[in-house]
């Protein structure tokens, strides 16, 4: 077990601690907890990398956790109240739309590789940021309107760029396949 696994692991363990401060109205807590793990998210990265500790559990535990983490916080702060249903509805759809297709693509015998592009990078860290923003302004009280709409904007078009990106990668990846004797 690699160092990255392991605070990938600690990551996925922190995304219920911090949907139950939410739920519970701690809201500076859930927001450290929450900026803590999706640092922990560059962190891995970096470390797997620098220290060529790349693994193929990594490979797949990595997003696993994002996608936890992420949707788990956006519906928490969506049933808080805080964040538009459209932009929770995006989010979680693009998730399901990429392990749909990564499911499908392993029953079908095809199984597509596990690798982020780079709009799939910066939706996510788009996607921490405007929650943070979200939670933080819950937190201490301080809205900054612009940066808040502005975040709401940038991880919409984000999500959906991303999600097409994906679909057409994998439409693609499945076509090849059928090509194949």
């Amino acid at each position: 077990m690699t160092l990255p696994n392991l605070i990938t692991i600690a990551r996925l363990l922190g995304v219920p601690v911090v949907v139950w401060l939410i739920a519970d109205g701690h809201f500076a807590t859930a927001f450290w907890l929450f900026v803590l793990c999706g640092v922990s998210d560059g962190i891995d990265g970096y470390i797997a990398r620098r220290f060529d500790m790349q693994s193929e559990l990594g490979a797949y535990l990595d997003p696993i956790a994002d996608k936890a983490l992420l949707v788990a916080v956006y519906l928490s702060l969506l049933f808080a109240g805080m964040l538009p249903v459209w932009l929770v509805v995006a989010v979680t759809a693009r998730d399901l739309l990429i392990v749909g297709a990564v499911n499908l693509s392993w029953i079908m015998d095809r199984p597509v590789e596990i690798r982020p592009f780079l709009i799939s990078k910066a939706t996510t860290v788009a996607q921490i940021v405007t929650a943070a923003t979200i939670l933080g302004k819950a937190a201490f009280g301080v809205r900054i309107a612009w940066m808040e709409n502005g975040m709401v904007l940038a991880t919409a078009i984000l999500t959906l760029l991303s999600a097409a990106a994906y679909l057409r990668a994998w439409i693609r990846h499945m076509a090849a396949a059928d090509r194949v004797p």
